[in-house]
């Protein structure tokens, strides 16, 4: 009889160890099964002049950031004053994709906060976003000469790193 009461108490534990070592991890330490590999292509309006398309095929040759965002998004807003930094300081071209909005909503925070994109490329229904496999805004990828995707940050960049 304490042969059936012992097997439900083994697979609490056995959850309970794995709750507890999931609670450890770092959300933002996400592997990205894309780094490293060719950075998905794509063409879409931009989001001032929706008559001009961007395509990621006009960065080839260049090092350039991909900052996935969106008017709605309160991380967002956080991390734009260091993205304003990093434009001034003309370092990396800076491409915002803005992700799942309106593009009236976008328009009126770029107004209020200022650019720091050389272009926003406008993913209204998150086609893009969903090829870089983005879980949720901002993200930003850091993407080679040659298209490959080098770095990806989830979640809100707070503070230039110095190397």
């Amino acid at each position: 009889m304490k042969a059936k009461f012992l097997v439900p108490l083994g697979l609490f534990i056995v959850l309970v160890g794995f709750l507890a070592v999931g609670l450890k991890l770092d959300p933002r330490e996400v592997p990205s099964p894309l780094v490293n590999k060719p950075a998905p292509a794509f063409t879409v309006p931009q989001m001032q002049q929706a008559e001009l398309q961007f395509s990621s095929a006009d960065m080839l040759g260049k090092v350039w950031l991909l900052n996935v965002w969106a008017s709605w998004c309160v991380a967002c807003r956080e991390e734009h004053p260091v993205l304003m930094g990093l434009a001034k300081q003309q370092l990396i071209p800076i491409i915002g994709l803005d992700y799942k909005d309106q593009r009236k909503d976008a328009m009126g925070v770029i107004k209020r906060t200022g650019n720091p994109y050389d272009v926003i490329a406008f993913d209204a229904d998150g086609r893009v976003g969903i090829d870089y496999g983005v879980y949720g805004v901002p993200e930003s990828y850091l993407i080679d000469k040659n298209g490959v995707i080098r770095y990806k940050e989830i979640g809100p960049i707070t503070q230039l790193k110095k190397s």
